[in-house]
């Protein structure tokens, strides 16, 4: 797989270092548990870099919250 860059990362976590951390990690929690991996990889490559592919290709996202 390619080199994901981060701006292109960013852009899909609400423009948030922080919350792009946490969105992979939660992913790559459930990854580990046996929920599908949404992109096609290597059986080799980690949860957390899986994460972050389907991070990158829009399959999983940050909601964005409106405020009251």
């Amino acid at each position: 797989m390619p080199y994901i860059e981060r701006e292109k990362l960013l852009d899909k976590s609400c423009d948030s270092v922080y919350k792009l951390v946490i969105l992979a990690s939660k992913r790559a929690l459930e990854i580990v548990e046996g929920q599908p991996k949404l992109v096609a990889v290597n059986a080799s490559v980690k949860p957390s870099t899986v994460a972050l592919y389907e991070i990158a290709e829009g399959k999983v996202y940050c909601k964005k919250l409106t405020p009251r």
